[in-house]
């Protein structure tokens, strides 16, 4: 017995030592919280997400990239009747190059307060540009905390050039528990220091400019072999970490929706491949000219052959083209999609993320929401490429809605949340879309932005912007410059549709503004006022009651809900 106790204590005292030493650390050099949702200053009704989350991954001091969590608003309190909904991901979850009107919270927002005008619907975006898996997991607890009635992810194009992507410059360790086990360690304030020593000692040299993309900035490795170790790391790196995340929610309770991810196959060269040689531009030119339909498969076959010995990535996705122009689309896809596989710069998924995320979502109970099959079934041919697609990954308005219209379909169809009392059909939907043709005309600028810069092209390229040919694009323009925020963008759209007497576009301007600033009594009051002068009484009284949450409280919202009442 003395024995034993004597053990215990041997053992316990450098663990005392250390939370004693911690606990001093904190006192001496307290440091702010770096928590995903915060209370918001002006209204402590309400939680924000903190905008600069993305520190919480580096030391004090060290070169962080420019990405943003865009503020998400959420109640303090979830209402006894209300829809809580969580959405995890990456760039394309948050609705890139467009913002919160594209992005999945927004689209299906809009949609769910449609389908229930009698109970308050939040979605709530946690998706950011550039993270992963280890994100997805780091946020879990919190999440958790809120009480959603489900978490909805999109993500899996980033476990390779994204933030500590296996191949990335912001990479954390060479392996998925040693990384997780460093990031649990920066919850430490000794740590954090310890961090920081080392900092000054050894300042980081800046990662290619601060004016260069993201995309730019972040790949180390840029040839990235199909089956290599690194590849086979990403995909360590992604199954671990979601069998952990999925499990944590299924421990709490909560139900996960799990899609699948698309990237263009169809429009989208690879980055990075061996040239063709000689003989084989030879052999596509003679292929585009024969006639001979026997001739023409001979020589196919031979170049398929080639491409599948040396894993010609190029020559893969060439004869897809030739493949296309011939309508065979069952054989283009099979050539675009060994395109992908063997891009040795991983800016897109492989095909064994999505095979992954399948089994994950039968092994941990999560509904499984097959999105690329959705955009394989919106694509001529079958071939996901340009009609629903900007470059590489991110897609247009037209696939951000096909996005949003697939989880919608999936809890529908699950009858999540009880009765629906009023299923939105999709093209009411889609006519209501929340983003502005200003917002829309942004995502074009922001696109010619990215593709100006390394991958899509070999060196920085100036930007030239075209003239615009409205108001809304000259807004635009001066938003994307970093000249006009985003609000102001949106107040000057309101005055002119109110001016040109618009009522559809004012009403819908005035949604959007009220939605991204659900904090704001005026901005929701002005929202309700619109919607009864349309008629909609239901979904006027949802954003009285947002302004009643505000203080000082509009003395007019509180008489218009009187009426109501």
């Amino acid at each position: 017995m003395q024995r034993t106790l004597f053990w215990l204590i041997a053992l316990s005292l450098p663990l005392l030592l250390f939370l004693l030493l911690e606990g001093a650390v904190r006192l001496l050099f307290p440091a702010q919280p770096l928590p995903l949702f915060k209370p918001y200053p002006a209204n402590p009704a309400y939680l924000v997400t903190e905008t600069q989350i993305v520190k919480r991954y580096f030391p004090a001091g060290a070169a962080v990239p420019r990405v943003e969590l865009e503020p998400s608003f959420v109640l303090a309190q979830k209402p006894a009747n209300g829809i809580r909904l969580v959405v995890q991901g990456g760039s394309t979850a948050a609705g890139y190059p467009y913002g919160m009107g594209a992005a999945l919270a927004g689209m299906l927002e809009q949609r769910l307060r449609r389908t229930f005008p009698e109970r308050p619907v939040e979605v709530v975006n946690t998706a950011l540009s550039a993270v992963n898996s280890y994100t997805l997991l780091d946020f879990a607890d919190e999440i958790i905390a809120l009480k959603p009635d489900a978490v909805l992810i999109y993500a899996g194009h980033n476990e390779y050039l994204g933030l500590l992507g296996v191949g990335s410059n912001y990479l954390a360790a060479r392996s998925p528990r040693l990384s997780r086990w460093l990031l649990s360690l920066r919850q430490l304030r000794s740590f954090q220091l310890l961090e920081q020593g080392y900092l000054q000692l050894r300042p980081p040299a800046q990662l290619n400019g601060n004016s260069r993309t993201f995309m730019a900035q972040v790949a180390r490795d840029k040839a990235i072999a199909l089956d290599s170790p690194t590849y086979q790391a990403g995909l360590t790196q992604f199954q671990a970490n979601m069998s952990r995340l999925l499990a944590r929610y299924r421990a709490a309770g909560i139900p996960v929706y799990l899609s699948t991810i698309a990237s263009n196959l169809a429009d989208q060269p690879p980055f990075q491949s061996e040239p063709l040689t000689a003989q084989q531009q030879q052999q596509l030119l003679q292929l585009s000219q024969l006639r001979e339909p026997a001739a023409q498969q001979a020589l196919a076959a031979e170049l398929q052959q080639t491409a599948a010995t040396t894993g010609h990535a190029l020559l893969h996705y060439q004869l897809g083209q030739w493949y296309r122009q011939q309508q065979q689309f069952a054989e283009a896809k099979v050539q675009f999609i060994q395109a992908r596989e063997h891009d040795l710069l991983r800016f897109r998924a492989p095909l064994a993320i999505n095979e992954q995320i399948k089994v994950l979502a039968q092994d941990y109970g999560a509904v499984l929401v097959d999105t690329e099959a959705a955009f394989v079934a919106n694509s001529s041919g079958g071939l996901i490429g340009s009609n629903l697609m900007l470059e590489h990954l991110h897609p247009n308005v037209q696939g951000y809605f096909l996005l949003a219209d697939s989880f919608y379909r999936a809890l529908y169809q699950r009858s999540a949340f009880g009765v629906w009392p009023r299923p939105v059909p999709a093209e009411l939907a889609w006519q209501e879309r929340p983003l502005t043709p200003a917002e829309e005309y942004a995502g074009y600028l922001r696109i010619l932005q990215l593709t100006s810069d390394y991958p899509f092209k070999a060196t920085t390229t100036a930007v030239t912007f075209p003239t615009p040919n409205d108001l809304s694009q000259q807004l635009a323009l001066l938003h994307v410059q970093g000249k006009l925020d985003w609000l102001s963008m949106q107040n000057r759209l309101a005055e002119h549709y109110h001016q040109q007497r618009n009522g559809d576009m004012l009403l819908k301007t005035l949604l959007i503004i009220a939605d991204a600033l659900p904090h704001d009594g005026k901005a929701n009051l002005q929202a309700a006022q619109i919607l009864l002068q349309a008629g909609r009484k239901a979904a006027a009284k949802h954003y009285l009651q947002r302004a009643l949450l505000t203080d000082p409280i509009p003395e007019l919202a509180q008489k218009l809900m009187q009426q109501l009442n």
